[in-house]
């Protein structure tokens, strides 16, 4: 393809570029390579490498008009002080930083003839730091609009996007030319002149659907449609664009990889990708390609609990296993007006850090444009990074020893779920995990595609929130856990619904429920209730626990209809929908049809079975209302059926968690209390008082030492029948129970 404007066709450039890698790479490289390998020594914990190293890091974003104009000095003294062992600094993409030769890689205007991305990288190295370059591939100027109009972004009705910020740039092809030919080109040259530990891109998967031309040709090879006009997961097309679409970026990001390792075999690319139900990657392949990751959930926006931080730790943690998992938060606001040279509050960074490293989230801040306008930010980031250094060896996790684990299904929010996925699906999962904050379970998250015994052996109990979309595989797989003594929890459509999202005449897992559908599902439902019912023996089920004396509760909003199989016991009653209008027609009516199963709960072998009909908690998440949360709570503790590893009892809100190291035990206690817990930011820490802990010893082993981390102190503790019990006096934050183990 030929622009005659400049002359430059697409084998041009890429000859010029090849010819550039080539003539540059053995002159430079081996030199480097041995710097590098200094720098980031032997192989690393878990995937080999330089990946399990580094504890703490940081980023500084280049601006463009930060060249000659920041000091870079500032820096390297502030990452001295607060220990960083990694950084990741601007290289190129939307702008170089460095004096590239790559055709159409746009240089800062402000750069001159410096390098300011090598020369920081080089002092960064000299101070034993790992180095990680990022990229920018989603926008890109005019001159590469006006040379190759092919690789920029177009919408549904034909017409090329300029940036949504900033009008001189233009929104590029994800999915095209430009990230498989030219980014790739700007990676190898990056890495041929710097031989940086990896490199990290920023927004590499696009900016929404793409119908350009190269779109538009390689999904009809793909599929032998045109691309989808609906967002239906139902519609061939568009089932078929989700999965073109996602095989297209793992390709990429294993195109990426193969160039950096070819250069450089102890570095790797490093996407900016992952998450939980919502994500648009499969977690499974992102766990399988990425040797650590970069969880990119920078703070709070909206009503979001302060346990988010945590769970994005956790749904991270379930696909890549011991891999480093690196937490990226900002020290300004995270809302969608984007003030990027904002600061956060104080308390607001510790928290949402605090809750982080608690969930073997290792901290990583970033900061936009190196010259700092407001520095309030930095002593807080200090105070936090030198006490992360300070008790390194309690936070180098090997295993989190929660029995209990909380399943999310991409698959489900894909193609059950589509456009209301936030609501059918994510809901019921944010429902539950506040049970769990609320009840001070210790818990993991689980993928849904690995459901296999490797991965779920460490749980006695898998929670199921409305995952309605399930394989028969994996139904055979969660039989297998049961029969193997485990317990299942679920709610709702759960496996009412094949892998693709299409309603079967029955439940895959009905044989562990004991009920088959009935063929509705009602609501949403106004003023329904769930009456408590006795067992033969004339008591209450533990289901029901400390609401024995209220004769019914509320019911959820929507409700599956049921027909008991097998045998089973039935806590729980569904009291029909009855006027709420006008007040005096609210009553229930006697000539009503018999009510539902409210829950059903069996042993089946071993395991213990609860199955809730209702979308109980999805309605909880909307009206937090206590008993539901109580019935959760009971849910839980009933299947699980043995010792928590750890419990905490007294008054607040507390996030725990619990974990091994080579000769220790942690438990943290993140203390959540607070007005701000669902809708930031913290004003001040409100500490709550003392605090009974009781943590499970591992068999063979006793306590040597116990400490708290935070106090500085060393509490008295007895050791009995295999658990340590103690109290801590008073948490503020965060306090860390830590006991070394002989």
């Amino acid at each position: 393809m030929r622009d005659d404007r400049n002359g430059i066709t697409r084998r041009d450039f890429l000859l010029s570029t090849a010819m550039m890698m080539a003539s540059s790479i053995t002159a430079h490289a081996q030199s480097i390579f041995g710097e590098f390998t200094q720098a980031t020594g032997s192989a690393g914990e878990s995937t080999g490498g330089w990946y399990g190293k580094p504890m703490r890091w940081a980023q500084i974003a280049f601006a463009e008009d930060d060249p000659g104009n920041y000091d870079p000095q500032f820096w390297l003294d502030y990452f001295k002080r607060l220990r960083i062992d990694a950084v990741t600094l601007n290289a190129g993409g939307a702008v170089a930083f460095y004096p590239t030769r790559v055709p159409f890689h746009y240089r800062s205007k402000w750069l001159g003839d410096m390098d300011t991305f090598g020369d920081l990288q080089k002092s960064c190295r000299e101070l034993g730091m790992v180095v990680v370059a990022r990229t920018d591939a989603h926008a890109c100027h005019q001159d590469v609009y006006d040379a190759h109009p092919d690789w920029i972004m177009v919408d549904a009705n034909g017409d090329r996007v300029r940036h949504p910020s900033d009008k001189d740039f233009w929104l590029t092809c994800a999915l095209g030319p430009y990230n498989f030919e030219f980014m790739t080109a700007v990676h190898e040259e990056i890495m041929t002149k710097y031989m940086t530990g990896g490199i990290f891109t920023n927004r590499w998967a696009g900016s929404g659907m793409c119908y350009c031309e190269h779109c538009q040709k390689n999904f009809q090879a793909f599929s032998g449609m045109a691309l989808p006009r609906t967002h239906n997961p139902q519609d061939p097309a568009r089932r078929q664009y989700i999965l073109w679409r996602q095989q297209r970026l793992f390709e990429l990001w294993r195109l990426w990889n193969e160039r950096i390792q070819r250069i450089n075999p102890n570095a790797s690319y490093i996407a900016n990708a992952g998450g939980g139900a919502l994500s648009e990657l499969d977690m499974k392949t992102v766990g399988e390609l990425a040797p650590t990751l970069f969880a990119d959930r920078q703070g709070r926006s909206g009503l979001m609990p302060l346990w988010a931080n945590g769970k994005n730790g956790k749904e991270y943690r379930a696909t890549l296993g011991r891999k480093a998992i690196v937490g990226i938060f900002s020290v300004g606001l995270e809302e969608k007006y984007r003030w990027k040279d904002s600061v956060q509050s104080d308390d607001e960074i510790r928290m949402w850090v605090a809750d982080g490293i608690a969930h073997d989230l290792r901290p990583w801040f970033t900061k936009f444009d190196c010259k700092v306008i407001d520095p309030r930010w930095m002593p807080v980031v200090e105070e936090i990074y030198k006490w992360h250094a300070a008790n390194e060896a309690y936070l180098r996790n090997e295993r989190p020893l929660a029995r209990v684990g909380l399943v999310y299904s991409q698959q489900t929010a894909t193609y059950y779920g589509g456009d209301e996925a936030r609501t059918k699906v994510e809901d019921p999962g944010l429902g539950f995990y506040q049970a769990l904050i609320e009840a001070r379970i210790p818990f993991e998250m689980v993928h849904d595609h690995l459901l296999d015994a490797e991965h779920i052996h460490q749980f006695r109990t898998l929670i199921l929130p409305n995952v309605a979309a399930l394989s028969t595989e994996q139904c055979k797989q969660l039989e297998a856990f049961v029969r193997d003594g485990g317990s299942l929890i679920a709610t709702y459509e759960t496996s009412l619904y094949n892998e693709w999202g299409v309603r079967q005449t029955n439940f895959g897992l009905a044989s562990l429920f004991g009920v088959n559908y009935a063929g509705k599902v009602e609501g949403p439902m106004k003023n329904s209730y769930l009456s408590l019912t006795k067992d033969s023996s004339g008591q209450y089920h533990p289901l029901v626990k400390d609401f024995e004396n209220a004769v019914r509760i509320i019911n959820a909003v929507n409700q599956v209809s049921v027909t008991p199989t097998g045998e089973g016991t039935y806590p729980l009653e569904v009291v029909p929908t009855y006027p709420d209008l006008p007040m005096e027609e609210v009553f229930p009516r006697k000539n009503a049809p018999p009510g539902q199963p409210g829950a059903i709960v069996r042993q089946v072998g071993k395991g213990r079975i609860v199955y809730l009909p209702g979308d109980i908690d999805r309605t909880f998440w909307e009206t937090l209302n206590f008993d539901q949360a109580r019935l959760l709570r009971n849910a839980v503790l009933w299947a699980t059926d043995e010792p928590a590893p750890l419990t905490v009892e007294g008054k607040g809100v507390l996030d725990v968690s619990i974990w091994a190291q080579k000769s220790s035990i942690t438990a943290h206690l993140v203390n959540l209390t607070n007005p701000m817990m669902m809708k930031g930011p913290v004003r001040e820490i409100i500490p709550i008082s003392a605090q009974k802990v009781r943590v499970q010893i591992p068999a063979g082993r006793r306590a040597k030492q116990v400490r708290l981390l935070v106090a500085g102190a060393k509490p008295n503790y007895t050791h009995q029948e295999g658990f340590l019990q103690l109290e801590v006096p008073s948490i503020a934050l965060h306090e860390v129970v830590a006991i070394d183990l002989v």
